[in-house]
């Protein structure tokens, strides 16, 4: 398949997690490793087959531009504000820079938008092109191009033809899509694979545009240089109607911003929790799972995210969705949906793929959707809480919603479930979910009162369960010490109890909540990054282990404020920030050990927790106290 001598990954290792570039028009994503390869790219949306996934499979499709001969880049960063990147190369001729875009343009057609969805003053649409600007910016540099789709997960090799146009262009078909590539530079094909070799001399710029819709590449450097322009100011124009602390850290939370916003899938609000599927857990490990869906329980997280940084458009976009979906389930909500609102996510397994390092299986899909897991419920309620509390009014519609969500939750709150992190061991009666049908409860009876008299005993009722559940919890989830335990009648810790401040389940001064942040500290942790749970202590359905959860780390961060730990807060902190790429994106995981990230990548939880953290620990120097979802 692959064409001799040219530039794909062909045997050569796959780079670290942590040092891919993503890209983002908010309708797919993408993801180019340091070699200038594009190792990652599903179309026509997030959740797509692949056409470029060479991250799974060295065979499984890439789009490599760069300096003849040259492996190692000197430098990459996005430009500042924006999902636009920038690798520059030296060779011992000259220098290169290679700017990467999803295209981004003003309004210009119909998409599937839902009814409710609206639209930022400062969005556009996606253009469906892939952008790719080289320039030699001092001597002389022999640059080579490699574009070598295979559609389907790497099922079905592309066939290129040229088109008929006063300009270099050509289309290859397969897996039913037209990928059109336009460029400047002379290129030819050999199979699957179209390649150019190109000299560029100081000053001298190409372009190479991949697309694939009706709306068109650019035709020319002149145009794409303008439509560049337009995706950098999007960008920029986009971040600057955030609100963001005058703070040395402020550079994450703008690039955690610019992540969520990245993985918002723009024709329906929904944010997908990570950009790929099977990046592994453990390396060489199984723990491989798709994660280009959208997960209720982060919706609160998600809510509070977007409101504090100032970004109702996207809130409300996100809000809309998951009440849709609610809506729709007639109470029988699911723990995750497609990023189209779809409920079916049938899990397969892709056996011709050898997977990111050899880690099998490759997965796509996923089975957990099926599984009963009772945080949605306090999940919606409490995202519907923090969306009426920003405007003190609760519609009809949305009471609807909250009844039905309560009821559930109280209908089923004294079975076990599968837990937040869907275990594929026995149920359990997992604390966290537990302390989220308190919240379902909780939260359902405080918008109860704000309906008025009319809704005061069932009000009445709500808080009674309420307090019910919590009790129950406090007979059940504790330990000999008082601490928060998994699940009743368990010894054994897990880190999903550090929620327990953070939504108002118990203050932050009680012993019990003390004692329990202190005990993950100091025996759920490995060099003080946090263990979800230990794997040799639950029955999560597989023998592997996994790194420490970063979200959870930040999870700690902000429990640690909250209790009045202010300083320690502080230093963990600091060390995890240490611990992000070089673009100030996260994985899932991270190997305390070594530090390399693992899992899916960028994980929208991860960036979310992180946006949580800072802003505790900024407002704690600042005397001030966040109480992030109650």
């Amino acid at each position: 398949m692959r064409r001799r001598g040219a530039l794909g990954p062909g045997s050569e290792p796959f780079a670290p997690i942590a040092d891919f570039g993503f890209l983002s028009d908010c309708e797919t994503t993408a993801l180019i490793a340091p070699s200038g390869n594009v190792e990652w790219l599903c179309l026509p949306r997030i959740d797509s087959p692949s056409v470029f996934g060479s991250i799974l499979d060295r065979d499984a499709g890439y789009f490599r531009i760069a300096p003849a001969g040259v492996e190692v880049p000197a430098a990459q960063r996005y430009i500042p504000g924006t999902m636009v990147m920038e690798t520059t190369w030296w060779t011992r001729g000259g220098w290169l820079v290679v700017t990467d875009a999803l295209l981004m343009g003003p309004w210009h057609h119909e998409d599937e938008r839902s009814e409710s969805h609206r639209r930022a003053p400062t969005d556009y649409d996606a253009d469906h092109v892939l952008l790719r600007k080289v320039k030699c910016v001092s001597g002389n540099v022999q640059v080579r191009m490699d574009c070598m789709p295979v559609f389907e997960y790497g099922r079905t090799p592309a066939r290129w033809n040229y088109t008929d146009q006063g300009y270099q262009a050509a289309v290859a078909v397969g897996g039913g899509l037209s990928l059109h590539l336009t460029t400047d530079m002379n290129v030819g094909f050999e199979g699957s694979l179209a390649t150019s070799r190109t000299l560029l001399k100081e000053g001298e710029s190409r372009f190479v545009a991949l697309s694939w819709s009706t709306h068109g590449a650019p035709k020319d450097l002149t145009e794409a240089e303008e439509r560049l322009r337009w995706t950098i100011h999007h960008w920029q124009h986009w971040l600057d109607r955030g609100d963001f602390p005058d703070h040395p850290w402020r550079s994450f939370l703008q690039r955690s911003a610019l992540t969520l916003k990245g993985l918002t899938y723009a024709p329906t609000g929904a944010v997908a929790a990570a950009a790929t599927t099977s990046l592994p857990e453990t390396p060489g490990g199984d723990r491989n799972w798709d994660y280009r869906y959208t997960w209720i329980r982060d919706s609160t997280m998600t809510l509070w995210a977007f409101y504090t940084l100032g970004y109702d458009w996207e809130a409300n976009d996100f809000f809309h969705f998951i009440t849709d979906v609610a809506e729709e389930s007639d109470g029988r909500l699911q723990i995750m949906y497609g990023v189209d609102g779809r409920s079916e996510l049938p899990e397969s397994e892709l056996d011709h793929l050898s997977g990111y390092d050899n880690a099998k299986p490759v997965r796509i899909g996923n089975g957990a959707y099926t599984q009963a897991q009772h945080d949605v419920w306090g999940a919606i309620t409490g995202s519907i809480y923090l969306f009426v509390r920003k405007r003190d009014r609760l519609d009809d519609r949305l009471w609807k919603i909250v009844v039905t969500q309560v009821e559930e939750a109280l209908l089923h709150w004294r079975e076990p479930d599968c837990g937040m992190w869907e275990v594929r061991g026995a149920p359990q009666h997992f604390t966290s979910s537990k302390v989220f049908c308190w919240l379902a409860a909780q939260r359902g009876a405080q918008l109860a009162r704000l309906r008025g008299a009319d809704e005061h005993a069932r009000a009445e009722r709500w808080q009674r369960a309420a307090d019910e559940i919590r009790d129950d919890v406090l007979a059940g989830a504790l330990d000999e010490r008082g601490v928060f335990t998994a699940h009743y009648g368990a010894k054994s810790l897990d880190a999903s109890v550090l929620l327990i401040p953070l939504v108002g389940f118990l203050p932050a001064d009680d012993k019990r909540v003390r004692e329990t942040v202190l005990a993950i500290a100091e025996e759920l942790t490995e060099d003080d990054l946090v263990l979800r749970y230990r794997t040799d202590e639950t029955d999560d359905g597989f023998v592997s282990e996994e790194g420490t959860f970063t979200i959870c780390s930040f999870w700690l961060v902000s429990a640690l404020v909250m209790i009045g730990e202010t300083e320690r807060a502080r230093t963990l902190c600091q060390k995890l920030l240490s611990y992000a790429s070089h673009l100030q994106l996260y994985a899932e995981e991270i190997d305390p050990h070594t530090g390399r990230h693992l899992g899916n990548f960028p994980q929208a939880f991860t960036h979310l927790a992180l946006i949580n953290a800072v802003m505790q620990v900024i407002g704690a120097d600042r005397g001030q106290r966040l109480y992030p979802f109650s």
